[in-house]
Formats: C-alpha cells, sequence, structure tokens
C-alpha cells in the first residue's frame, strides 16, 4: 500500500488500483473509475466562536477569521472562501468582500483543521474530513449553504493480471459507504 497525494501511474504498473479524489465533472480517465464517495464543503467553526450554534449573516464574517487551506494548481475548481461568498451573494445581501476580511493561511489542510478547532476561526472543511468533529460538536457548521466537493473514486486499469482480487477489493470498499 502507498499513501501519497501523487497520482500514480496505473498504467505503468505503479499500482494495482488507486483511489482517486477528483471533481464531479472530470472523473478520473487513467482506468476503470467508480465512484464511491461524495463530500460537501461547508464553513465550520468552534462551538465557543458561534455561541448562538450558527452565524446570522454572512456579515458577521467580519468580527471573525477566515481560515484557508492550500489547493494546488491541479485543483482546477477548490471550494475556497472566494466562491462561498459569491454562492453567499446569491442567496444574502451584505455579504461582505473577500479583501475588508481577516485571514488565515495553511499550507496543510490539516493544520487548517486544527487551527479551527483551537478556535482561530472559520474554515470550509469536507464534511467527510471533519465528519467526527462535526459528530462531536468540535466544530458546527456556521451557515447553512455549502459548496459542491469532490468525489472518490476506486480506480483499476483494463485486464489487469489480478483483476479479480481487484474487483473484490472495489466491490469491499464501495460497501463502506
Amino acid at each position: 500500500m502507498i499513501g501519497t497525494d501523487r497520482v500514480l501511474d496505473l498504467r505503468a504498473g505503479d499500482a494495482d488500483v488507486a483511489i482517486r479524489y477528483a471533481t464531479r465533472r472530470t472523473p478520473p480517465s487513467d482506468g476503470i473509475a467508480e465512484k464511491f464517495l461524495s463530500d460537501t464543503f461547508w464553513p465550520v467553526g468552534n462551538p465557543r466562536l458561534l455561541p448562538l450554534g450558527r452565524l446570522q449573516r454572512p456579515a458577521d464574517l467580519k468580527a471573525h477569521v477566515l481560515v484557508h487551506s492550500h489547493w494546488g494548481p491541479s485543483d482546477r475548481d477548490p471550494p475556497t472562501w472566494q466562491k462561498w461568498l459569491a454562492r453567499a451573494r446569491r442567496k444574502w445581501r451584505q455579504v461582505p468582500e473577500f479583501k475588508d476580511l481577516q485571514h488565515l493561511s495553511f499550507r496543510e489542510e490539516l493544520h487548517a483543521i486544527e487551527a479551527v478547532i483551537a478556535g482561530q476561526g472559520i474554515g470550509i472543511f469536507s464534511d467527510r474530513l471533519v465528519a467526527q468533529e462535526l459528530a462531536a460538536q468540535t466544530l458546527i457548521k456556521a451557515f447553512d449553504l455549502s459548496l459542491p466537493g469532490y468525489q472518490f473514486y476506486v480506480v483499476r486499469r483494463r485486464d489487469h493480471p489480478r483483476e479479480k482480487s481487484i474487483q473484490a477489493f472495489s466491490a469491499w470498499v464501495r460497501s463502506l459507504t
């Protein structure tokens, strides 16, 4: 098993099977791709920062720091605060401008999540990645407005010598959801 953010070349034999995280519009094209999970991105914060359970209106963001995590250049449509604010403008009035808000950025998403748990601001994260924190109410949703996320795929190459084993693995992964 190899755990990496790098896209391994299945055709070259770098791996027998891969789990890929890709946009809904562009599923992996380097083999047989079977979707098994989707996520959604929500603005979340520490409940101590959100005493009413949620922020009442987007203008309330002016009193908070927006926490960001880095998305690489290969992510063409990442779920960012800029996108969330644009979506919020279609739903509400008086949505603050991105440039008028305070920001804290992290290269690693897990560091950004830790900062939000520690109460340093509000971040936008995958509901799958912070599912335990949401269930334990270590984090709560700041607004009832989300961004579409990505999908998880099990990917394998065609005509692999261990096709039956790989299909069994793929079926098992898809059964977990």
